[in-house]
């Protein structure tokens, strides 16, 4: 659709292929083999047609799926338990009538993929991707239009999608409805958040009875009544709308997608494929945090030299706005400074960050910006910020300035002058760029005259417009070699495999609500639900670090952890662009916590869940790409806990030393956030670590490979 309003970008350099070991991708055929020839995926199909089958490479999975009396439905178990029960896969395209609803089948397709591929960034660096496909081409009268239902079934979840092929008599395609069922076996707990609200994804998580429900956003995770655990979602949405569930009757979840201001949901020319709806499920909570079906679900880069795309550490212009002790205008408290903006390129370069975030450097912000932000300019600096003198300063100290561009949700003014601002940026050397889009639910403002009616119509946030106006933006930034961290987004659904210049996203209440308004900010369990939620989509931009929990301008508020959890979250909550988002002042008040920060890497080669409980507690570890040290970071709600971690995922036969930042005896987040202990111990892989959370804390540790300097230190005993 995007033609319909704009110059299509013209495409990006075709990817590389991956490069393998020879011996590695044998022998990982040689499995795939094996296995589908194992009783247990055996494909079958009733004689006559009507019931076809499918298990997961590991044979743990079932699906069927019936083209009968029925229409066409589907159903998944594991180990014969229900995951998802015979529910109807439907799709309304006015060309075409109500496809699922009377179907015939055509020709059935299988086949079965094992690859495995490296990420250039990511929680992981080498991901598998093993699954059985099923196609199934099918059409609702003869002779009349044909589409294709398919499924790829993984060891620990499912995705599926319609595509409609081109064919003679189809010109275009309307969407009107997508009517995807989930029928959830029994009632089990979910938590969510709710869809078609006024402040887009950006509420706190709500659990409670499926049957309850009115209409969630996705990811929405649920906890099965046999203790399984199962999350519903997206990948892949380009082209369409975004989808949400509603509930319908017990514990039965519908699709339903954000339509356009006149009422259709999707527009297409002569093809169509929807983003692949997906299901993923665990034994346990933290199998959802490590699962990959998301990313497999995408296509390969379309960025073939991603050498330019880095993660890193940053700090920013930006804390100061949120509790009031600086502006975004232009004006006698005016953050971005040329001054203060030098002062922060110091920091940087003195502690290590990559970049600088700098808000409110151009022009525009004194008109207002919550949804009025066609008066923005994104290459006009203000005369008190010196842009081109910055940026070369920044380099100057081997840091980069990162641009921001707040929209205020005026895409038809951001479009206008995207390439015009990309193009500066890449002149300049600042390869990322932070955006936002404040405007609220259906706001969004399109000017109509090439589609339905000379005015202008308002559209939702989230609806197919949107999809590809972020898609539009991320494309054109990979044009001039700039990285995205999107505020205000649409939700991901693991794009950043095909563009991973698509670095990160907010899309959830983030640290700043924690300076806001008169509810408190966001209590202890918000960050203990993001990961088994918000955090299944992909990496957020959460902001953490802030050391300095009371906020003077506003006495009502306070960070609502411990200090010890403001390191954590550096591991718990994955983000390849991490903030360091206090003021510097703060950082250099408290030089032995702010060294976790300095230390904590972003790009990781391993990511483990060692225990976690939605909504509770979780402790994550993950290995450093770029050397042999390992972090862990624990969190939980407002209840101290006592855990601990068995540490054999260092290596046999190694002593690390474990820099470990905990609560201190007397933390609380209620009156005692900043106690902190800092201690170094020896450790190694037979170790049974313990971890002691205060109320709201958390527990960050560093285990690098001990030294002979190191022999002095104690071993830990418990």
């Amino acid at each position: 659709m995007r033609q319909l309003f704009m110059t299509t970008p013209r495409p990006l350099p075709l990817p590389s292929v991956p490069i393998r070991s020879y011996w590695v991708f044998t022998l990982m055929l040689l499995l795939s083999t094996s296995n589908a020839r194992g009783q247990a995926d055996v494909p079958q199909t009733s004689q006559d047609g009507s019931l076809i089958e499918m298990h997961s490479p590991n044979g743990q999975l079932h699906l069927r799926v019936w083209i009968d009396e029925g229409g066409l439905t589907y159903a998944l178990h594991r180990y014969r338990s229900p995951i998802i029960s015979r529910s109807k896969l439907r799709l309304h395209v006015s060309e075409m009538g109500l496809l699922g609803s009377s179907p015939t089948l055509r020709t059935t397709e299988r086949d079965t993929v094992y690859d495995v591929w490296e990420q250039p960034w990511g929680e992981q660096r080498y991901v598998t991707d093993h699954h059985h496909e099923l196609a199934l081409e099918l059409q609702e009268q003869q002779p009349g239009p044909h589409y294709i239902v398919r499924f790829r079934l993984f060891d620990d979840g499912l995705g599926f999608r319609y595509e409609i092929p081109a064919q003679v008599g189809v010109n275009t395609l309307t969407v009107l409805d997508e009517a995807t069922e989930f029928a959830l076996p029994g009632d089990p707990k979910a938590w969510y958040i709710k869809a078609f609200q006024w402040n887009r994804y950006e509420y706190l998580y709500a659990s409670g009875p499926t049957s309850t429900l009115d209409t969630v956003h996705t990811p929405v995770t649920f906890e099965m009544e046999d203790g399984l655990v199962v999350s519903l979602h997206e990948a892949a949405l380009m082209n369409y709308s975004s989808m949400a569930l509603r509930q319908t009757e017990g514990a039965t979840l519908v699709s339903t997608l954000f339509p356009w201001a006149d009422g259709r949901m999707v527009y297409a020319d002569m093809t169509l494929r929807s983003p692949w709806r997906t299901v993923m499920i665990g034994d346990q909570p933290g199998d959802l945090l490590t699962s990959t079906i998301t990313l497999n679900l995408n296509e390969p880069s379309r960025i073939n030299d991603t050498s330019w795309i880095e993660p890193g550490k940053y700090v920013g212009i930006w804390w100061d706005m949120h509790i009031g002790t600086a502006t975004w205008e232009s004006g006698p408290n005016h953050g971005a400074t040329t001054a203060r903006t030098r002062r922060y390129i110091d920091f940087a370069a003195e502690h290590g960050f990559s970049g600088v975030l700098v808000e409110g450097w151009n022009q525009g912000w004194e008109q207002g910006w919550v949804g009025t932000g066609d008066h923005f300019s994104f290459t006009e600096p203000y005369a008190d910020f010196d842009l081109e003198g910055l940026a070369a300063y920044a380099q100057s100290k081997g840091v980069r300035l990162i641009g921001h561009h707040e929209t205020g949700g005026g895409v038809s003014n951001y479009e206008a002058q995207m390439d015009d601002a990309y193009a500066l940026y890449e002149r300049l050397g600042i390869r990322a760029v932070k955006t936002g889009y404040v405007d609220h639910g259906q706001q969004i403002a399109r000017p109509a005259g090439d589609f339905v009616r000379p005015d202008t119509v308002y559209e939702w946030h989230h609806g197919q417009y949107m999809v590809e106006h972020y898609q539009y933006s991320v494309e054109r930034a990979a044009e001039y070699r700039i990285m995205l961290n999107v505020h205000e987004p649409i939700k991901d659904t693991g794009l950043r495999r095909t563009f991973p210049n698509l670095m990160t996203r907010e899309g959830a209440r983030g640290q700043e609500f924690n300076a806001w308004g008169d509810e408190g900010g966001n209590p202890p369990e918000h960050t203990v639900i993001l990961p088994f939620t918000r955090m299944l989509s992909g990496p957020m931009d959460y902001t953490p670090g802030i050391f300095e929990r009371s906020l003077p301008t506003k006495p009502a508020n306070q960070i609502n952890s411990t200090l010890a959890q403001q390191l954590a979250l550096y591991v718990v909550l994955y983000s390849p662009l991490h903030m360091a988002a206090d003021l510097p002042e703060h950082y250099e008040a408290r030089p032995t916590a702010f060294q976790f920060i300095k230390d904590v890497p972003v790009d990781w080669d391993e990511t483990r869940v060692l225990d976690s409980r939605i909504g509770d507690y979780i402790t994550v570890v993950r290995k450093d790409r770029h050397s042999e040290d390992w972090y862990l970071g624990s969190i939980t709600d407002e209840h101290g806990r006592n855990l601990a971690a068995a540490l054999s995922f260092l290596p046999d036969g190694v002593t690390f030393v474990a820099e470990v930042y905990a609560d201190g005896r007397e933390a609380d987040y209620r009156d005692a956030g900043d106690h902190l202990d800092v201690s170094n111990v020896l450790v190694t892989s037979g170790t049974e670590f313990p971890i002691r959370l205060a109320p709201g804390g958390g527990l960050a540790v560093r285990f690098r490979p001990a030294g002979s300097e190191d022999l002095r230190l104690l071993p830990y005993a418990p």
